[in-house]
């Protein structure tokens, strides 16, 4: 995959969670730091509106990677980055957003509130990932 193919994807992706989060909960994500935090909620909400249906796999694959792709937006705004396509498994391919020498797996760290702990949050996730590149 082309860089701009993976930048455009990535945009469209959190173009997306946008217009999700619009449409489904009529909160709006400005694309600003603060608005990761709404993240947080809106990933639970989904649980309590759809219950299981939230965790079939094809949904959990779309929120979590609409999402991350929305976290990595604002993440490179505010700090900078590039996406990267890691194909290193080719069985599982991912999406990570580098800066520098680190990199960030923001679809990730979605995942893991929605199906594995709801007290993880992607807002703190988020925060330390820029505290790491503050100057």
């Amino acid at each position: 995959m082309q860089q701009s193919e993976l930048d455009k994807l990535m945009q469209d992706s959190a173009d997306n969670a946008v217009l999700t989060t619009e449409n489904e909960f009529n909160l709006h994500l400005d694309g600003s730091v603060e608005s990761i935090a709404i993240i947080d909620d809106v990933i639970l909400s989904f649980l309590d509106k759809y219950q299981d249906s939230a965790l079939e796999d094809q949904a959990v694959f779309t929120l979590c990677n609409i999402y991350g792709a929305y976290m990595g937006e604002v993440f490179k705004k505010c700090v900078g980055g590039t996406w990267h396509y890691d194909t290193s498994d080719p069985k599982s391919p991912y999406v990570v957003m580098e800066f520098e020498d680190k990199s960030y797996a923001f679809a990730g760290i979605c995942y893991q509130r929605l199906v594995n702990d709801s007290h993880i949050s992607v807002k703190a996730y988020f925060d330390e990932a820029v505290k790491n590149h503050a100057r």
